[in-house]
């Protein structure tokens, strides 16, 4: 059964709740001194789609003590939660701005037959539910990915995360950049292994707002045929692997927050002239984290070091993916008049730069630098705690207190590991301010070809 009037088709990420006579078994306002209980059929409706990866959010018009009561008797932590007297309409569209989610990625539950009508005519995109639908939706294909990987059951706990993420960088005083790197941002991008398929099926089928692939048979375009509608299928992806003319490419983040798992990844396919992407896929939760503009360099550099005049990236024109294409232009990527659903960028000199927290084949790697220069500094001074300090530290800090005998130490070990001779080079003093600005000087000396 499916909810009349609801669009079908697309993998639910995010259920968003009523709380009077929906999730709670009574009405908050009007309950005393004793509010409502959890009704046990929808709170276990909760727990199973929760262990699928799919988050929970609230929307009720309530004061903020109900979400928090209801979070306390369903003993769920809800991703986000709009109490007010407003819409419906216009809170279901603030959590999907908060989670960073196409509003067409919700559902929407409410015993309220208006609030239902209310959301259905704002916004046709979000699958509507009563209760009593709700309650038998875990076995719809809505609520039921085709892949279910440990990243989808903690999805709930990075997105909380995320939240502390953009507080943080609210309150900070810097560039996005600078924030960044404050915050231990390590990207590593890596070729594919047998075990990384399910989580790239489980993206390829989830992903929206940065999937090139939408409404093309990417399948076909790698040279493979693939199932019947060009389904990027676990099958599909581990014929790819041992391919000699393509790569399959992941994408992993994590920061000083929270360790995001594989949050993206591409398939590529080269000739001597041209470098073709038919799949390039993002989490939504690396927006705006510099993720996909330091793949997008990487596949440019490796592309033009490979000796290919172009890069191109197939790239159907769809109203969910404009971030993507917005991303694919900010990165020099035309689409040319004969080509309207291909990006291609020109390939040459000068390279587009790599921040210093990225790790990826072909690159020196200022982040596995500044993993050696973590573990030197743990073992000269004894302090275990040095080994997962920030690539923002200050190495003159509190946090490290670096002093001029470990000082001197540390610069011969780079001498010695990585054929920089530090204290011979014309150095800014701004080098040597943090962890992140030295293994980025040294990674870059320490490139064969002089790379940018």
């Amino acid at each position: 059964m499916t909810a009349a009037g609801a669009v079908t088709g697309s993998t639910v990420k995010c259920v968003v709740w009523d709380i009077d006579n929906t999730l709670l078994t009574g009405t908050y306002l009007e309950s005393g001194d004793e509010p409502p209980g959890a009704d046990p059929v929808l709170a276990a409706v909760l727990a199973e789609l929760g262990e699928r990866g799919i988050l929970h959010a609230l929307a009720s018009k309530n004061p903020p003590e109900a979400a928090a009561h209801t979070a306390r008797v369903t003993g769920w932590r809800f991703a986000a939660a709009e109490c007010g007297w407003g819409r419906k309409s216009g809170a279901l569209t603030t959590i999907a701005a908060t989670l960073g989610i196409g509003v067409d990625a919700l559902a929407f539950v409410d015993d309220d037959p208006y609030e239902r009508a209310e959301v259905a005519a704002a916004l046709p995109g979000v699958l509507v539910l009563s209760p009593e639908e709700a309650a038998e939706a875990a076995g719809w294909p809505e609520f039921s990915p085709p892949v279910i990987t440990a990243e989808a059951r903690r999805r709930g706990e990075m997105y909380a995360e995320r939240q502390r993420r953009q507080e943080a960088g609210r309150a900070f005083g810097g560039t996005r950049e600078e924030f960044l790197a404050s915050a231990g941002t390590q990207v590593t991008i890596a070729a594919a292994t047998a075990a990384d398929v399910p989580r790239l099926a489980e993206l390829a089928a989830r992903t929206r707002q940065f999937n090139s692939a939408a409404g093309r048979d990417a399948a076909a375009e790698a040279g493979e045929a693939g199932p019947p509608g060009g389904g990027m299928t676990q099958d599909w992806f581990r014929g790819l692997l041992p391919a000699g003319d393509c790569d399959v490419v992941t994408v992993r983040l994590r920061d000083a927050f929270g360790d995001d798992g594989m949050v993206g990844g591409c398939v590529i396919t080269r000739d001597a002239e041209t470098w073709t992407v038919p799949l390039l896929m993002m989490s939504c939760r690396a927006m705006g984290r510099g993720v996909i503009d330091a793949l997008l360099a990487w596949l440019t550099r490796q592309a033009s070091r490979a000796g290919a005049s172009r890069l191109r990236v197939p790239c159907e024109t769809d109203g969910r993916n404009v971030p993507l294409r917005l991303a694919l232009a900010a990165a020099g990527f035309r689409v040319p008049g004969r080509l309207p659903a291909v990006y291609e960028r020109e390939l040459g000199a000068p390279l587009p730069a790599l921040p210093g927290w990225v790790t990826a084949p072909g690159e020196a790697g200022p982040a596995s630098v500044a993993d050696d220069l973590r573990a030197f500094l743990a073992a000269a001074t004894g302090r275990d705690e040095l080994l997962h300090i920030p690539a923002g530290t200050a190495l003159f800090g509190e946090a490290v207190g670096l002093d001029s005998l470990t000082g001197t130490l540390l610069l011969r070990e780079i001498q010695r590991r990585f054929g920089v001779d530090v204290a011979g080079e014309d150095l800014n003093l701004d080098s040597l301010a943090t962890l992140g600005t030295l293994a980025a000087f040294v990674a870059q000396r320490a490139r064969p070809e002089g790379g940018p």
